[in-house]
């Protein structure tokens, strides 16, 4: 029977560790993205709660759509 010693090298194992590295990095990015969420340092990448108030106070009649355009215009600077 024949057997091939591919040493630290083979096919296998550099399979799994670029799935194991990508998997690594995908964690670290994932944290990274949380935190950026709780801590609201960057637009985009979490729940915008002062557009979020201000879409439910035109939706309830509380404003009318001029307020509504000027206030999310100020938000958006």
């Amino acid at each position: 029977m024949m057997y091939y010693d591919y040493g630290f090298w083979s096919p296998f194992h550099f399979l799994f560790g670029l799935i194991g590295w990508i998997i690594v990095i995908w964690i670290i990015l994932m944290i990274f993205r949380g935190f950026r969420r709780r801590g609201h340092m960057h637009r985009g990448w979490y729940r915008d709660e002062a557009m979020d108030t201000l879409r439910e106070r035109y939706a309830k009649g509380e404003i009318n759509k001029e307020e509504f355009e000027a206030k999310k215009k100020d938000l958006m600077q």
